[in-house]
């Protein structure tokens, strides 16, 4: 955990990539095949202003996607033409009306001839066995009941960068709908949160509960074949793109129109190496249309959990301060980390941050979690409230211990250091500091509180340099700089 949270946390004051939100309305971005791309500034060595760049918005590492685009640089025609082809050649092989269709052929086939292709991850109908002869083929027990899992039958993806499928384990998505139906929730937006929305449909199906209805908003196309157009859309969350257009958008809104007294709830799961800055941007213009729609005060926003790392609290506070984290640990079925019953630093890492009630949200108590009066909220075992703090402090499940120097609750392997001034881990790099300010070197802040940085450039503090547009851009440049030797010479 700690090499992760190291990498993602100084990656944006070291790297010196920003990454720059743009206007909604603004349709000058270029696009790569996950839809518009992010435009990014490259700054370092007190450069007031530096170069701008368009990058995949989903994918920072660009084995995955490897468009790039200088802001000011000009597109021949031919090299326009051969980007859309490009991104044309990685759609999807069947639209989602012809996914669609093909299911309802597919279910009505005899047991034995229902297939699935491993290789392909595609149902495949009879006459399209021959071109599947040499893949991987699953060919029994293809029942109904196992088509309402797709999660079980598909192989997760796996890059954490970009569109990582950690899927909640069932004890989560049960506390979590059993949570919102008790709050009165009766329609959960499913941002990325493919198990859970399976989880709703599968409850529905057997009457344990109110009948909750639900929408999958995922950037994985493969969900096409399971799910009808109201119950599925395919969405980027790095850039609030619908890949299907009008409409896509047409079923998103008419689920959060809050009819007949239906409210919604948005609960989100994105990959924990994604850019924070442009998630939060994605999902305020959600909550904007929900207002929208609904006729909601200016300062309403639409209930929300963002479910990710302890460690990116101060970044989501910082896009949504009304957020709070709880102590409820997530675990998922397909992590090797993530899972329930660990103790110590091998505890579950993901939280759940929320602009609902903290003390409406009820924390099972045979876990362990119990509520503290005082700060009128469910906490860990292990989160002992410290008077002189006036809070329950830990954020990791273990009892923090409280530091007179610092002023505060501190990890309980963590010391105080004199030299540095403050606590920390016992064999830490006295009086070195590995991080900074990029834009003018000062040890005392990061880039986002340079006082020197230019007032009229947009920072957005919670964004990640990706190495690999480092190097990228490092390459262009030195690409650049010898063909203006060349002419000079």
């Amino acid at each position: 955990m700690a090499n992760m949270r190291e990498t993602l946390d100084d990656a944006v004051d070291s790297g010196g990539i920003e990454v720059i939100i743009q206007n909604e309305r603004d349709t000058t971005a270029p696009r790569c095949p996950h839809g518009p791309a992010l435009l990014f500034e490259k700054t370092g060595n007190g450069e007031e202003k530096g170069r701008r760049f368009y990058a995949c918005s989903a994918c920072r590492d660009r084995k995955d996607c490897n468009f790039f685009q200088w802001a000011d640089e000009k597109i021949s025609e031919a090299r326009m033409l051969a980007r859309e082809e490009q991104n044309r050649s990685k759609m999807p092989l069947f639209s989602h009306q012809e996914c669609s269709s093909r299911f309802r052929e597919f279910v009505s086939l005899p047991l034995e001839q229902r297939r699935f292709c491993v290789d392909c991850q595609l149902l495949i109908l009879p006459g399209e066995w021959a071109n599947h002869a040499k893949h991987k083929a699953l060919s029994q027990d293809i029942t109904v009941q196992r088509l309402k899992r797709p999660s079980l039958l598909l192989c997760p993806l796996d890059n954490k960068k970009s569109n990582a499928q950690y899927l909640f384990a069932d004890r989560s998505c049960h506390f979590l709908l059993d949570m919102l139906s008790g709050l009165g929730f009766q329609k959960i937006l499913c941002v990325g949160t493919p198990r859970l929305h399976e989880v709703i449909k599968l409850r529905n199906m057997e009457d344990k509960s109110p009948t909750m209805k639900s929408l999958l908003l995922d950037i994985d196309y493969r969900y096409y074949q399971f799910y009808g157009q109201d119950e599925f859309c395919r969405y980027n969350m790095f850039n609030h793109h619908f890949f299907d257009d009008e409409e896509a958008v047409t079923f998103f809104q008419g689920f959060l129109r809050e009819e007949g007294g239906a409210k919604v709830v948005m609960i989100t799961d994105p990959p924990f190496g994604g850019l924070v800055k442009p998630l939060a941007n994605s999902f305020s213009q959600m909550s904007v249309t929900w207002k929208n729609l609904n006729n909601v005060s200016d300062a309403g926003q639409i209930p929300m959990i963002w479910i990710f790392p302890y460690f990116f609290e101060s970044r989501i506070l910082e896009c949504f301060p009304s957020f709070s984290m709880l102590d409820y640990q997530v675990d998922y079925d397909n992590h090797l980390l993530y899972k329930h019953g660990k103790t110590g630093r091998k505890q579950s890492p993901v939280r759940l941050f929320t602009n609902l009630s903290p003390k409406d949200i009820i924390l099972p108590e045979d876990e362990g979690y119990r509520f503290c009066s005082v700060c009128e909220r469910y906490v860990s075992a292990g989160n002992k409230h410290c008077p002189k703090c006036d809070a329950c402090p830990s954020k990791d499940g273990r009892e923090w211990r409280h530091c007179d120097e610092c002023g505060r609750c501190v990890k309980p392997s963590w010391r105080h250091c004199s030299s540095c001034g403050h606590c920390a881990l016992p064999d830490h790099p006295c009086g070195q500091s590995r991080t900074g300010c990029f834009n003018c070197g000062s040890q005392k802040h990061k880039l986002r509180a340079c006082p020197k940085k230019h007032n009229k450039r947009k920072i957005v503090p919670g964004s990640h340099g990706a190495p690999g547009l480092l190097k990228h851009i490092a390459g262009k440049s030195t690409t650049k700089n010898k063909r203006r030797r060349r002419r000079v010479t």
